[in-house]
């Protein structure tokens, strides 16, 4: 027979101890290791765009993800393009299919960027190379230091000219090593830079393309095109070189042109700078990378929660402060939801 031996009391004054010891840990464990959690995984992919409405995130703070929760970026201007910030949450209205969304989450600060640039080598851009050359390398300059960017050049046939890097000399050696010549494959471009995204680290994402509008050699459709470019989370932003009108190629493709970038940007809550003058493409360049710094995000969770992968339509409305002209507004149309 197995006998029990009684402990001492010294022992059981020490095993009582430690007994409470340890529940007091169990206690707090939670909370603790919900902390240690949070301090080693670091910011998530969407925290910098997470925070109270009204409040401005700062760099220290550490939120959690909210699948459900939809990112807006927006971008608001005056009757003179010039873009208007120091707005508040209570100035915007969201629809989705034309139901009205409460915002909960509202930020306007700079954060770094995955910025794919789309370089047309067609031969028709022969008399444009160097000024487009320049525009992109004023682009490039006004880079946030953690930004990183790719850059894919194309004629006939679309190509990976650099992969993600944050060296901006890189990209710019590189640039140099391009001609013009060839026809132009415009739609397999953004195809294959919308693909190339998808490997980007920032959430924040956007393609610049610098082209003279039409495409005339792509194995992909418009349509194709489109679907991608409403599933990507990536605004598109272009600089469209255009020759006036009465010089414009008489092609179905070189005529469609520009309504081609702007439909495909604009869908994306990007839009088309239209450039005749060559010698205003390094501004417009410089004017893009500032409006991307420079938007709102609005977050909120759509009051439908069916997960039916149908096409949801977004529609912003601003409540401009008094004193201040008609706003324009720009923004993603909409977005697929989740099929799961």
């Amino acid at each position: 027979m197995k006998h029990e031996v009684a402990p001492k009391p010294l022992s059981l004054i020490l095993f009582l101890t430690l007994t409470l010891l340890y529940s007091s840990w169990l206690a707090a464990a939670p909370s603790s290791a919900l902390t240690l959690a949070q301090q080693d995984a670091g910011p998530s992919s969407q925290d910098v765009n997470k925070l109270v409405p009204g409040t401005l995130i700062k760099p220290s703070q550490v939120l959690h993800v909210d699948v459900e929760l939809t990112l807006l970026n927006v971008v608001v201007t005056d009757p003179y393009n010039r873009l208007i910030m120091g707005l508040d949450p209570d100035n915007f209205r969201v629809f989705e299919d034309k139901v009205e969304q409460e915002i909960i989450t509202f930020s306007s600060e700079d954060v770094p960027i995955s910025i794919g640039v789309i370089f047309d080598c067609s031969g028709s851009m022969s008399n444009k190379f160097g000024k487009a050359r320049e525009a992109t390398v004023e682009f490039l300059k006004t880079a946030n230091p953690e930004d990183e960017f790719f850059l894919v050049s194309f004629n006939e046939r679309a190509e990976l000219t650099s992969p993600f890097t944050n060296s901006v000399e890189d990209l710019q050696s590189r640039l140099l090593l391009t001609v013009p010549k060839g026809r132009t494959a415009l739609l397999d471009s953004i195809y294959l830079g919308l693909s190339q995204m998808r490997g980007a680290r920032h959430p924040k994402r956007a393609l610049l393309i610098l082209s003279d509008g039409g495409d005339n050699h792509s194995r992909y459709q418009e349509s194709d095109i489109k679907r991608l470019v409403k599933e990507a989370d990536t605004q598109l932003y272009a600089i469209g070189i255009f020759d006036p009108l009465r010089n414009r190629s008489q092609t179905i493709e070189e005529l469609n042109g520009p309504s081609l970038l702007s439909e495909i940007t604009e869908m994306t809550g990007g839009r088309v700078f239209a450039v005749e003058n060559l010698n205003e493409l390094p501004d417009v360049a410089t004017k893009i990378s500032l409006e991307l710094r420079n938007q709102y995000v609005l977050g909120y969770r759509p009051s439908n929660k069916a997960h039916d992968g149908r096409w949801r339509k977004i529609k912003i409305k601003m409540h401009a402060p008094r004193g201040l002209p008609p706003l324009s507004v720009y923004s993603k149309t909409g977005y697929y939801s989740p099929t799961h």
